[in-house]
């Protein structure tokens, strides 16, 4: 039986990050197509009896730590190229699917390679952690302004504390681990160009899609006699980056008249954890804004049906590049048009195809997107254009059956 090991760095049950649920998902498909699978998910904590592993359901738990951001490594290098090792060994896989090395460390590469020379490795990304130390996010530290690429004196200007020989230094060692990568892929290629324009081989890299579990459309809103297409919602974590703060401030932009139909629900949290700052400009903002916003919460992946059928529009207001947010797919599947950033992979997935765009941190852009968007026959083109064709199960399968081949032919 062809034998895959999946390795994230979190439980989707445990963490609900975009990384999780994506490695999840296609385990899932893998196994539901006759792949023998193996869930490995790295875990905070240690495990009872203090062991490197330990079992959630048919899943592994990986309990380990990274000690050094700034090079994504680890000094603790046993629970990788021991005890992982020893683990991989036994299963014997053809394929090592990574999706993530945060909290593991970057040396994951080499040692699954080390452990499982025949085995091909496949490395999933999903941010641009390996070239910004700024928490993956590609903007400066504190003015926020988007960078277009990664340059060793404007990380330094960013982190100071480190000088842009460190920095050089940095890329060469994760390029050096990414070497042991046999195959890449990016979920959007927007975000396959950036690395590759970083570094990692072309010919290495290939754009498929996230995939989702099967989702039934839902069907739109009806609308009373004159009603029109005034419901938003926002969906995500409610920090910085994701621009609550420009979807408030284009709310309160809005035609008084407009304002008094209007509604937006926020499904999302951790408003609480973040800067003083932020927190309490968007308090201010929510304030004012009033009647017109509901704050819903966080929410399950089973719940997301219910809470996407009370609005009209999806809008994902985010200030950074973003790569392939699940909520744009989602969105889509559920049959619900979208108002997105025009750019990076917000711009990619929407404009032209899902919905409408608006000139990215611009509160007053978003605003006269919005009045657009409410008219029931914008939100009739685009509802019309929305496919929920699940092109990437397929592309998915038709990579791994073309590496397995090259690894039958190797006699291996």
């Amino acid at each position: 039986m062809k034998k895959v090991v999946f390795i994230s760095h979190g439980h989707p049950e445990l963490s609900k990050g975009g990384a999780e649920v994506a490695s999840w998902n296609l385990y899932q498909h893998l196994k539901q197509n006759g792949y023998d699978c193996l869930y490995i998910a790295r875990a905070d904590g240690a495990s009872h009896g203090g062991s490197t592993f330990s079992k959630r359901g048919e899943e592994v738990l990986f309990h380990t730590a990274m000690s050094d951001w700034f090079n994504l490594s680890t000094s603790n290098l046993k629970p990788l190229f021991s005890d992982l090792s020893e683990l991989l060994r036994q299963f014997s896989p053809d394929i090592v699917h990574i999706h993530h090395y945060a909290h593991m460390g970057i040396e994951i590469f080499p040692a699954v390679k080390r452990a499982v020379p025949d085995a091909k490795v496949i490395f999933t990304i999903h941010e641009f952690m390996a070239m910004c130390m700024h928490n993956g996010q590609m903007v400066k530290r504190e003015s926020l302004k988007l960078c277009e690429k990664a340059t060793e004196t404007d990380c330094s200007k960013c982190f100071p504390s480190h000088s842009p020989g460190d920095f050089l230094l940095r890329k060469s060692y994760i390029l050096d681990q990414l070497n042991y990568v046999d195959e890449f892929i990016s979920p959007s290629l927007f975000l396959a160009k950036r690395y590759m324009d970083w570094g990692v081989p072309a010919e290495k890299m290939h754009v498929i899609e996230n995939v989702l579990p099967d989702l039934t459309p839902v069907p739109p809103r009806q609308l009373r006699e004159g009603e029109k297409r005034t419901k938003f919602a926002f969906f995500g974590q409610v920090n910085p980056y994701k621009g609550l703060d420009i979807l408030l401030q284009a709310l309160l932009l809005l035609p008084e008249e407009i304002k008094a139909r209007v509604t937006l629900d926020i499904h999302g949290a951790n408003l609480d954890i973040q800067t003083s700052d932020f927190k309490e400009k968007v308090e201010r903002l929510l304030e004012r804004a009033g009647s017109m916003v509901e704050l819903r919460g966080p929410y399950e992946s089973e719940h997301l049906r219910n809470r996407i059928a009370d609005c009209d529009w999806v809008v994902i207001p985010s200030i950074w590049w973003e790569n392939s947010p699940v909520v744009i797919q989602e969105a889509i599947h559920f049959g619900r048009p979208l108002i997105g950033s025009n750019i990076g992979g917000m711009k990619e997935k929407i404009e032209n195809k899902a919905g409408l765009t608006f000139e990215a941190r611009s509160a007053s852009a978003l605003a006269n997107t919005m009045m657009k968007a409410i008219e029931p026959e914008v939100f009739d083109h685009w509802h019309n254009q929305l496919t929920a064709d699940q092109q990437a199960k397929t592309e998915h399968l038709s990579m791994l059956k073309g590496l397995f081949s090259e690894y039958s032919a190797t006699g291996s």
